[in-house]
């Protein structure tokens, strides 16, 4: 397996059509550093010929450095990384050579996910732009700046007293070391929910909206218990009733109200829904390879990992922009748990294959405002041993 790679991309046009140009960059994901640096002017073009002209220029520098990589492609124009990720069509005629470019330079990586960010987490990757477009109107050369960073050092300069997250974590911020650090995270208590009759015969419980078992309604009493002391401001669910009932029993415990959030629901396994993996593998066994093989393929009828983790990082971001700071309790499905843990960790998609995550357990992630994600517990079922 590849490395995993951040690619942070724009674009810009001075009066669209303008005088235009791009900049783009590729950090090392676990570290921050900054691998490779690229910006060009474009004479008269559009800002969504620069955007994309941004994305290919990363991308290419990604597959430069390694053709394997897990990219993660992060840039502040909606319409770019919606197109990319298939959930809108390219009407335009002057964009589809350019999005079928951008799609041959994703297919030379191992993986690529994209992932819109607001203009200000997308800063370096701007001034590049600004930096192409000025260098044509002065006639001089592009200054790219350092080809690549130094590592990181241990303890970054400037850190605040009381700051517990490691330097690795500060460091997978889009706007680097420089950035102000944000010393007040929205903390996201992720909740499971509980045992179902499907999760006990381990079933693909994908849309199907079923209902907790005797057993599933006491481990969410006791999973209120546990949180008594927790601090829990906020319960946001998914939308399927196996969430909404165990955040009902939770938050009435805790004297709360429980908010829906479409995003949060669990992955649509379509014509795999209620099999068990055994009987996928005997019924539709090339299906399966195929979907082991490659996060981007989806089961017939339904979604694919790959679109289920992006759907879990956009409902991530709208639960902290409603409770910036706040510590919210989110109850959810293993996809999207497992989701946000990866995206906590900088990890690859194909690490959800490596994790496990039992009903009714909890996992604890820091989100801060500057950048980063802290994990801080995963799969915590203490809770549960007072016997169900």
């Amino acid at each position: 397996m590849g490395r995993a790679l951040i690619v942070e991309a724009d674009g810009g046009s001075r009066g669209n059509p303008g005088p235009a140009g791009y900049g783009a960059l590729v950090r090392d994901a676990a570290s921050g550093r900054v691998l490779a640096r690229a910006a060009q002017a474009l004479g008269t073009a559009t800002n969504n010929v620069a955007e994309y002209r941004g994305l290919i220029a990363g991308l290419e520098e990604a597959a430069r450095i390694d053709a394997g990589a897990s990219v993660v492609a992060r840039m502040d124009s909606k319409l770019v990384v919606e197109q990319m990720s298939g959930r809108w069509k390219v009407k335009h005629p002057a964009m589809r050579p350019l999005a079928e470019q951008a799609r041959q330079a994703a297919a030379e990586l191992g993986s690529v996910v994209y992932e819109w960010v607001p203009r200000a987490e997308n800063a370096d990757a701007d001034a590049l732009a600004n930096e192409a477009m000025d260098a044509a109107a002065e006639g001089r050369a592009v200054d790219l700046g350092e080809g690549a960073d130094a590592e990181p050092s241990p303890e970054p300069p400037s850190e605040p007293a009381g700051r517990e997250e490691p330097p690795a974590a500060r460091a997978a911020s889009s706007t680097g070391w420089s950035a102000a650090p944000d010393t007040a995270p929205t903390r996201l208590v992720l909740l499971r929910h509980g045992e179902t009759p499907m999760s006990v015969e381990r079933r693909f419980a994908g849309t199907s909206d079923i209902e907790l078992t005797g057993a599933g309604r006491e481990q969410a009493r006791l999973a209120a218990r546990r949180l008594a002391g927790a601090g829990i401001e906020a319960v946001v669910s998914s939308p399927l009733r196996r969430t909404v009932d165990t955040a009902r029993i939770v938050a009435g415990e805790l004297g709360l109200e429980p908010e829906t959030e479409e995003g949060l629901r669990e992955t649509d396994f379509g014509a795999w829904e209620g099999l068990t993996f055994a009987e996928v593998r005997e019924r539709r066994p090339e299906e399966l390879d195929r979907w082991l093989a490659d996060p981007e393929q989806a089961p017939p009828g339904g979604e694919s990992l790959a679109a289920a983790v992006r759907r879990a990082g956009e409902a991530r971001d709208k639960v902290v922009a409603r409770h910036r700071g706040r510590t919210v309790l989110v109850v959810t499905h293993v996809t999207p748990i497992k989701a946000l843990v990866a995206q906590a960790l900088g990890a690859p998609v194909e690490a959800l294959y490596r994790m496990h995550l039992d009903v009714s357990s909890l996992t604890d992630v820091d989100v801060f405002s500057d950048g980063p994600m802290l994990l801080r517990s995963f799969n915590d079922t203490h809770h549960l041993a007072e016997s169900v």
